[in-house]
Formats: C-alpha cells, structure tokens, sequence
C-alpha cells in the first residue's frame, strides 16, 4: 500500500482540499483507497459528508487503545472504492497521551498494517503543526506532498518541513519518507505577486515542484459546505480536472498532455459566454454583469462613465473631475466656471486680447484706469 501524507505546518494552504480531492481522484482511476484524518478539527470527516462530534468511533480509538483496529472504525462513504478513517476533536488529546508511549512515533505505522492488503493507496490528512501526530504520519508515509499557497510566507516555512523529513529518514527507521512534490495551490494567473512567486519556487526547487498547478476556485470553495467532493459537486469543473491531472501526474510520474495549462479557461467554466467569478478581475465586468449594453457599478472606475451615464453623450456629476468639463458644459466653446482655473479665461472672456476684469491681479489696471491713461498720452 502506497501512503501519502499530505502536510505543511502552515495553515489554509490546501492540505485538506487536496487531501479530499486527491483521495477521490485515485477511487475514481479505480485505485481502492483509504484517507485517514489525522486532523483533530475533522474538516476531511466533514468534506464526505460526516458530523465528527456524532461519530463514537474514530482515528482517535484506533490510536490509542488495542481495540477496536483501525478496520473497524473506517466508514465508507458515497465514492465508490473509497474509504474514511474519520477524526474529531479527541484527537487533540492523542498528542498528551502519545508522550508517555515507548515508540510512539510508529504507533500508526503498526495499525496501518493490518489494512495494507486491503487498500492500493492511503492518503493521509495531517494537522497543520508539526506535532506527534504528523511524525506519525511522516513515519508511516512512503512519500510527503507539500501544497503551497502562492504567497511569501508559504515559502519561509518550507524550510524546516525538509528538515524534519530529513532527520526521520536519517533516525526512525525503517522509515523511508521523502517529500514527494510541492503543489502550488491557490494560484490566480491574474495577480503578479503568484506569477512572481511561482516562477520562484520552480527556479528554487525545480523538479520538486508539481507540474499541475491548483487555481482558485468558487466550486472547489463550494464544495465542503455540501459535504462532498468536488468530483461530486461540480464533476466538470477545472478543480476536478487539476486533482485529476495531479492523481495521473502521481501515479505515472508526469502530468498527461490534456492538463490545463496556467491562465487558460476550461470549457466547462464557460457556459453560454459566462465567466466564473474568478476570471472577473478588478476593472472587468463578467457577461452576467453587463445586459444590453449596461455594465454594473463595479466596472465604473474614476473618470469612466456606464453606458447608462452616456446617453445622448451626457455624463453624470459624478463623472465629471476637477479641471474637466461635461457636454453641457461645452457648448459653442464655452467652459464652466469650475474649468477656468486661475490665470485661464473663457471664450467670452478672450476677445480682441482683452481679459476680464476676474483675470487681472492686483497689480494689474481695469480697463478703465488703461483708458484714462491712454487719453493722458495724447495730451
């Protein structure tokens, strides 16, 4: 049996996402597979459906006492050739506990064994720390993907989860754990800073890094509040396409050829002309946002009028900025008092040279005082 762990000491990265979605992509290319919570907040028990404050049987009985055997407390869920280990938050207390057992770091290496001829692969869900329970699972696994978020500080912590492999493949034997690949997770094509950093992180580590790629999406989000994978919730999704993309890249060693590439839509999210929410970026408006012609209040950026404010080539007040003027406004070269800016006259105001009496400072005459000057010259 080929055992997964699925880690990264930060949290909201995508370890449980990945570990439901992965679980169910192996069931479906007809692997039999096993997940096994090792988180005490439950959420891959909640991701198929389960309430783990109703389960009286979990990981947690398995772990800690001779009976029952870890067969017993599996459940199956609604995945066909897919099985849940559940969890829930009496785990918690297995990190108190398993500090007085001798050889605590194989406790579930051992019970693992007695479902190994029953299971091709067993993916693994493990807390965001680095406690006794995910030394369990290092131990046991055969290999450690790491999901990623595409921010700066996913890649700070990256540092000491290869240590720690490192030192149980060096000390706990037998253990053989290696990290298997980093899965970028998160990714939005659209924003810079995870272009930046997923260019970095492929120069850095290379080969190590999944060419399958996990973007941000609102049916992979979607899909735990229904208790279901996203398989089951949204089965033509780009999500379910990339978890398949990544089981093959897994199980064959390379992504296959039809994988989605970065930046590019599947069919499946584009349905009559209409984008996801995703695709919609700042300063975008989606085809649902814009009905003959119309566009939403969002795509009003300042200066830019909707086509309802430009009828008959009017703009609203509130298009109209300083030192700009409406339609109305310009009519046969005249300006409106908010454009003639202080030094600045009107049509009216620049005839035959002469500017107004508003323009001319100070220390400048009227035009009465040039006048009577003018008369005095001639005397």
């Amino acid at each position: 049996m080929r055992i997964l762990a699925i880690a990264n000491q930060k949290g909201g990265c995508g370890k449980t996402t990945t570990s439901v979605n992965l679980a169910t992509a192996f069931a479906e290319k007809g692997k039999n597979t096993l997940i096994v919570d090792l988180d005490p907040q439950g959420h891959s028990t909640i991701g198929f459906g389960y309430d783990p404050d109703s389960l009286t049987m979990t990981i947690y009985n398995a772990l800690m006492k001779a009976q029952p055997t870890i067969s017993e407390i599996i459940v199956s869920t609604k995945i066909e050739r897919l099985d849940l280990a559940p969890s829930n938050v009496l785990l918690s207390g297995a990190e108190i506990e398993l500090a007085s057992i001798v050889g605590r770091e194989f406790v579930l290496t051992e019970k693992l064994k007695s479902v190994q001829d029953k299971y091709d692969i067993c993916v693994i869900d493990c807390p965001p720390s680095l406690s006794l329970l995910t030394l369990n699972a290092f131990v046991a696994s055969t290999g450690v993907i790491v999901p990623v978020q595409v921010e700066y500080y996913a890649m700070e912590g990256l540092k000491q989860l290869f240590e720690t492999a490192n030192i149980i493949k060096k000390h706990l034997h037998p253990s053989n754990v290696k990290i298997l690949g980093l899965l970028l997770t998160f990714v939005e094509k659209r924003r810079l800073l995870s272009s930046q950093t997923q260019q970095q992180m492929r120069e850095y580590f290379g080969d190590l890094v999944f060419d399958t790629v996990i973007h941000r999406c609102v049916r992979l989000a979607e899909a735990p509040s229904a208790g279901q994978p996203v398989f089951t919730y949204a089965p033509e999704s780009r999500s379910a396409a990339e978890y398949r993309a990544l089981a093959e890249e897994i199980i064959n060693g390379k992504a296959p050829a039809e994988q989605i590439s970065e930046g590019e839509v599947s069919p499946e999210q584009i349905t009559d002309d209409k984008t996801s929410a995703e695709q919609i970026t700042e300063g975008e408006a989606s085809p649902e946002q814009i009905t003959d012609d119309k566009t939403s209040a969002e795509q009003i950026t300042e200066g830019e009028a909707s086509p309802e404010q430009m009828t008959d080539g009017k703009a609203s007040p509130e298009q109209i900025t300083e030192d700009e003027a409406s339609p109305e406004q310009m009519t046969d070269g005249k300006a409106s008092p908010e454009q003639i800016t202080e030094g600045e006259a009107s049509p009216e105001q620049m005839t035959d040279d002469k500017a107004s009496p508003e323009q001319i400072s100070e220390d400048e005459a009227s035009p009465e005082q040039i006048i009577e000057g003018q008369a005095l010259a001639r005397r």
